[in-house]
């Protein structure tokens, strides 16, 4: 049986030591296998491995030091978020494991809720997303537990003063995939909308227009939800004559966190020009599953 994947998102990605504390807590439990941090969107993101177990221990543990070391009431930072954790998928590496996935995530939501004493939100993309849950940010979450609009599946009927909530959810794989250009921020904004799907553009893909001062760059931010539906390499094309089209440049990409081989596999086959190339192609793919 393959371990579950988990990739939780934290509201911190400027002080080393929360970020290696928040990693340390993870890899006690777990196999950490990436983290990325972002000073202009403040936030990193960790990729981790594991039983169903050692997952929720990891998680739980990692939510805690987040709790104790972030305080959303000090944080800015580009990336929209309601909480220190902000957002933890539990991802099946196999598509018929999603059963699983989600059991864990009910497990995780319920041990966060009473131990932790957060209030808990079951994101169930797409119609419930986070985006769902980040609308209006921290503030506007508020407002709407008030007025009963929104509520927690486990814990508290608030949000913590200094932590905020969290939602749990399972999902599929995707891809956190970001372009960075040239250009004002209105271009970036205006390319994000014509490549998301909720403009007319690509099935599966989120969409933000964000401003970098650090980097000195406006970006693209996205999660392509189907890579098969969605080829990355399909999307930077667009990105690229969208941003030609506004007197914009594209400088270059960022993929956050790790990507599936098969999304690698299709980008690969179209750069090289080879007919049909794809995940069934590559050798180490093939001995994993025999």
């Amino acid at each position: 049986m393959l371990p579950l994947e988990s990739v939780p998102n934290f509201s911190e990605g400027r002080d080393r030591r929360t970020i290696d504390a928040i990693a340390g807590a993870l890899a006690e439990h777990a196999r950490l296998l990436d983290v990325h941090s972002d000073p202009d969107h403040n936030r990193s993101v960790y990729t981790l491995v594991g039983e169903e177990t050692q997952l929720i221990d990891a998680l739980t543990a990692a939510i805690g030091v987040a709790v104790e070391r972030i305080d959303l009431r000090r944080h800015e930072g580009a990336h929209p978020r309601i909480g220190a954790t902000d957002v933890v998928p539990i991802v099946p590496i196999r598509p018929g494991d999603l059963p699983r996935a989600r059991a864990a995530a009910e497990v995780l939501g319920a041990r966060v809720g009473e131990e932790l004493q957060l209030p808990v939100f079951l994101y169930t993309p797409p119609d419930r997303g986070p985006a769902h849950y980040r609308r209006g940010g921290v503030e506007g979450l508020r407002d709407r537990l008030a007025a009963g609009e929104v509520k927690p599946d486990y814990g508290p009927p608030a949000l913590h003063e200094s932590a905020g909530g969290v939602m749990i959810g399972a999902r599929l794989p995707l891809i956190a995939f970001n372009v960075n250009l040239r250009g004002p921020i209105d271009t970036a904004r205006a390319i994000a909308q014509v490549v998301r799907e909720r403009g007319g553009g690509f099935p599966g893909v989120r969409a933000l227009g964000l401003d970098l001062p650090r980097a000195g760059v406006v970006q693209v931010s996205m999660n392509v939800e189907d890579w098969e539906a969605a080829a990355l390499h399909d999307i930077v094309a667009r990105i690229a004559a969208e941003a030609d089209a506004r007197g914009a440049e594209v400088l270059g990409s960022e993929l956050v966190g790790l990507m599936p081989a098969g999304a690698a596999a299709a980008a690969a086959g179209s750069a090289l020009h080879i007919d049909g190339f794809d995940e069934s192609r590559v050798l180490e793919l093939r001995l994993i599953d025999e």
